[in-house]
């Protein structure tokens, strides 16, 4: 059990990683870049579920915060988490505990994998939105013009990519026995 358990903590660690090397990946808009982390985190948690996904998505975000450059641009700092897309981070930590709830109840099929992700990138992109509007004092309206609907056709494709992937990943490491289906 101990050494599952480690091994499970190390793959989160992984993940962590994983994310941040996927938040390099940007599309510059004015605000608000278009990164690979909200892919990176429906990957985690659909891949390690609830426990070991959410994890990593936190695991992730206090790397960040304690200034190591794993936010998008190589950034890091609790500037970022105070500035303009520091609601979609904190967002993760709820797309993560939403799918991971989520996953508990409907099951891994890749359907389901698909509705889990694409319901975490509707929470990020509500908590997104709702810091732009408070930190840049901006009209809901105009919140929601540069703080989600430029990311609504991306989101999707991401959303199923991870959602698709993710699942495929997931089973084959059961099959194989490097994941356990009752621990994540």
């Amino acid at each position: 059990m101990q050494h599952h358990k480690l091994k499970m903590w190390i793959v989160s660690a992984l993940f962590a990683a994983i994310i941040a090397i996927f938040a390099q990946l940007t599309i510059p808009l004015p605000l608000i870049p278009i990164t690979g982390q909200t892919l990176a985190v429906g990957l985690a948690v659909t891949i390690l579920g609830l426990r070991y996904g959410t994890l990593s998505v936190v695991l992730y975000i206090l790397l960040g915060a304690i200034g190591l450059p794993v936010f998008s641009g190589m950034t890091g700092g609790i500037g970022i988490i105070l500035g303009p897309t520091g609601g979609y981070i904190a967002g993760f930590i709820v797309q993560a505990l939403a799918m991971g709830l989520y996953f508990k109840k409907f099951g891994y099929s890749k359907a389901q994998a698909i509705i889990a992700n694409i319901l975490g990138m509707v929470i990020t992109l509500a908590f997104g939105t709702a810091w732009l509007k408070v930190l840049a004092d901006l009209t809901w309206m105009k919140a929601v013009l540069s703080g989600t609907v430029p990311f609504i056709i991306v989101g999707l494709l991401k959303a199923v990519i991870a959602g698709w992937v993710g699942s495929i990943v997931r089973e084959r490491l059961v099959k194989i026995r490097l994941l356990e289906t009752k621990t994540v």
